[in-house]
């Protein structure tokens, strides 16, 4: 579990899991209409030295449209919504081939996850790409996600990697996000040549003020701009994640803000975890209840996950990832948590081992019934 860090300016080193957020300005050469494959070389190595200290790294990278348009070579200005899907459906391509010959040659494996807003909203399909992204990091591959713009609608026009990026930093409860931009960091005023606007070193909480700082966009591939940045702060600090927005302008971009380069931090005073099973225990509402046998009882308070096998009875209708009581053998309430199985599936596992469930349901399902992460004891 990360520990809460102090007020003061952290290092890279703090944090074992890391999504970095890549914006199309810095991947995409925008009067050439290429790649900038030097640079993204680069951020690999990062990735790769990363990788090697034991760290999850996840990418959230945008470019699919901007590559796409380079391509299929369309001319300048504004695409309209079919145009810009099918710009996206070629770049998409183009990318995922750009990232996975780039971690490649630190013997890294990429896997493309397209994602849209709905999949870290809803309950079920979040629970589908957390699975997804989970198994690739368990497998140490470097998820490189972009936003599934072939089939947005209203995101391929008012949508941000930004936000998309603390979404998926707060579902995978990543310790870290960092947003590699135009600009190395949040001014008190629009930084333009000749203007006397200072840099924050360390934001240790939004406030009005701070969003009051943020501007406009800043380059024509650039879906976001400092608003989208702070407003993924708020989601990712909420969320016990720190953020920190540092300049993608430099070759070796992580490796940089890891040796003090100027940048902005901003900070939360709890942690994935706990902001995770504060979420779990308050503001979800129980859908049903499993009666769990003493052996259990005291398994959980071991820190151990939820079995079936210790489960006696299942009672309620509720979908996977709903929020569930969790009592014991008389009836008084241990927990509660998110349970991986609908209630039909719960009730037909039941007091069977884990090793069963296959045989039962026909499909290979989660070993636990709760995983620790997603459950919360009275008292925690």
């Amino acid at each position: 579990m990360t520990k809460p860090l102090p007020q003061k300016t952290p290092s890279l080193k703090d944090f074992r899991r890391i999504v970095v957020k890549v914006g199309s300005s810095l991947l995409v050469d925008s009067a050439a209409g290429r790649l900038k494959r030097d640079w993204l070389d680069t951020l690999a190595a990062d990735i790769a030295r990363l990788h090697k200290d034991k760290r999850d790294v996840i990418a959230v990278s945008s470019g699919a449209i901007a590559l796409g348009r380079s391509v299929l070579k369309l001319p300048k200005g504004a695409l309209k919504l079919e145009e810009a899907q099918a710009a996206a459906a070629v770049g998409q391509i183009a990318l995922a081939r750009a990232w996975a010959e780039a971690l490649s040659a630190h013997k890294l494996a990429a896997g493309q996850v397209l994602l849209t807003l709905q999949d870290t909203e809803e309950r079920r399909r979040y629970l589908n790409a957390r699975s997804t992204i989970a198994k690739l990091l368990e497998w140490r591959s470097v998820p490189v996600i972009n936003e599934n713009d072939t089939v947005a609608t209203s995101e391929i026009r008012y949508g941000d990697n930004d936000r998309l990026a603390a979404r998926v930093a707060t579902m995978m409860s990543a310790d870290l996000l960092v947003l590699l931009s135009d600009v190395d960091g949040l001014y008190d005023k629009p930084p333009a040549k000749g203007s006397n606007a200072k840099r924050l070193d360390v934001v240790p909480r939004i406030t009005p003020q701070i969003e009051a700082m943020a501007g406009a966009s800043g380059s024509e591939l650039s879906r976001g701009g400092m608003l989208t940045k702070i407003e993924a702060g708020k989601i990712a600090t909420t969320a016990g994640t720190h953020m920190v927005i540092a300049s993608g302008r430099v070759a070796h971009p992580l490796k940089a803000i890891a040796d003090g380069t100027a940048c902005t931090w901003f900070l939360t005073p709890a942690n994935p975890v706990t902001a995770r099973k504060k979420w779990i225990a308050g503001s979800l509402e129980p859908r049903g209840t499993l009666t769990i046998d003493a052996g259990a009882v005291r398994a959980l308070r071991t820190g151990k996950s939820l079995l079936p096998a210790g489960v006696i009875r299942v009672d309620g209708a509720f979908g996977r990832g709903d929020a569930v009581l969790v009592r014991g053998p008389d009836g008084a309430e241990i927990g509660r948590g998110l349970i991986a199985y609908d209630a039909e599936d719960a009730e037909k596992i039941r007091g069977q081992s884990s090793a069963e469930i296959k045989l039962i349901l026909g499909y290979s399902g989660r070993t636990e019934m709760i995983h620790r992460d997603d459950l919360v004891l009275g008292g925690e």
